[in-house]
């Protein structure tokens, strides 16, 4: 038998972030880096787009990030600023000589 996993419960953003004392918004931001494996996961329901959530070893992980997230809080800034320019329509070269 493979691996068995072993979550019973996950709590959602909104619950996390005030168990935190946390900005939801700016948690969603900090929590975006995580992956499955870091214990984040996403939690649907019928006509919902979903809502991130968290396994016990994610918020432990997640409390990681935000620590080094408030050490240098440019952070976020970076990866949007990266994203804008990645997503950046590819402008036409002109045939002007």
């Amino acid at each position: 038998m493979g691996q068995v996993n072993k979550v019973s419960h996950v709590f959602t953003l909104g619950h996390v972030a005030e168990m935190l004392g946390e900005d939801e918004e700016w948690l969603f931001e900090v929590a975006e880096e995580m992956d499955p494996e870091d214990g984040q996961l996403w939690v649907v329901g019928v006509g919902e787009d979903g809502v991130m959530a968290f396994t016990d070893d994610g918020i432990e992980n997640l409390k990681e990030l935000i620590a080094i997230h408030k050490e240098d809080p440019s952070i976020i800034e970076k990866r949007h600023q990266v994203l804008a320019a990645i997503m950046k329509p590819k402008t036409e070269e002109s045939d002007e000589v």
